[in-house]
């Protein structure tokens, strides 16, 4: 479309009397709104990008999934009797405060109520997370210097 077929596209619309009209083709799309003056329009237009088609191979046959795994697994219920620390704020996960010095907690160690098990890094300020409970570490799910998200589980705590 030129611009001698939107000039004339536009006096049209004007004349009409109509306040708003969308004209979508292949490769453009133009919005005219005309105010409460009829010699007066105001003309928005907007190449349209084209995206490619999806093609979907059809699908024959649909077969409905039946879980036949028990509703508690061992894994679960062994799990059960921890407790699991987690994550209170968005950031990057470190077990020991600097490179140079000792890991804050390791699996087997026993821990207090209120130890430092981690720091936990937002926006540049380093967070230490301490402990809620007292007990054994049993495993830590998390790597170090990897990123955490909120009510992430990071310990698991047997408080036996």
């Amino acid at each position: 479309m030129d611009i001698k077929e939107i000039q004339n596209l536009i006096k049209f619309v004007a004349k009409s009397g109509a306040s708003e009209v969308k004209l979508e083709m292949d490769d453009i799309k133009i919005t005219i709104k005309t105010g409460p003056d009829p010699d007066t329009a105001a003309v928005h237009y907007a190449p349209v990008a084209t995206q490619p088609q999806a093609t979907y191979a059809p699908v024959s046959e649909v077969k409905p999934v039946v879980d036949s795994t028990p509703t508690a697994t061992p894994a679960a219920t062994e799990n059960s009797k921890y407790i699991t620390i987690k994550s209170p704020i968005i950031g990057t996960f470190y077990r020991k405060p600097s490179p140079d010095k000792p890991l804050f907690v390791e699996v087997g160690q026993t821990i207090a109520e209120g130890d430092v098990l981690c720091i936990i890094e937002a926006m540049k300020l380093f967070n230490e997370i301490e402990s809620e409970v007292s007990g054994k570490v049993v495993k830590i799910l998390v790597d170090d210097s990897s990123p955490v998200e909120f009510d992430q589980p990071l310990f698991l705590i047997d408080p036996s």
